[in-house]
């Protein structure tokens, strides 16, 4: 028997846009993400809750292992002019691991999502040069 994968064990699409409906509303209320000029007008509040809860499902259900069906653009491009900061990834990280811990994720899928998340670090945090 083959084991599920982690977006089946997190419900398939269904399952993981419940989580980005309620996650994508708590990002949009974090002042510790939205201090951030270039992430508010990203989200594009709210205006563009709907379109950002689509991508955000989309990429979520392709890095559990679902479907391939993210139409965005990669991390880094996505994020390149955004000038986020570890803290700021940090906030949206916690973010992420609050909603999952509301949804009743149990602890295997949810540290197993958070090392997806974490994995994305490099790509979406501004790399800033080294002090001589």
């Amino acid at each position: 028997m083959t084991e599920q994968s982690l977006y089946e064990r997190l419900g398939g699409v269904y399952g993981i846009a419940g989580a980005v409906d309620i996650l994508v509303d708590r990002l949009f209320e974090n002042a510790s993400v939205n201090a951030n000029d270039g992430v508010h007008a990203h989200h594009g509040v709210p205006a563009n809750a709907p379109g950002y809860k689509f991508l955000v499902t989309a990429w979520s259900v392709q890095a559990a292992g679902g479907p391939p069906c993210y139409p965005g653009l990669d991390m880094v491009k996505a994020h390149e002019t955004l000038k986020i900061t570890d803290e700021q990834f940090d906030a949206v990280a916690m973010e992420i691991a609050s909603t999952l811990n509301f949804c009743g994720v149990p602890s295997a899928e949810h540290t197993e999502f958070m090392d997806i998340i974490e994995s994305y670090r490099s790509e979406v945090v501004e790399q800033r040069p080294k002090a001589a």
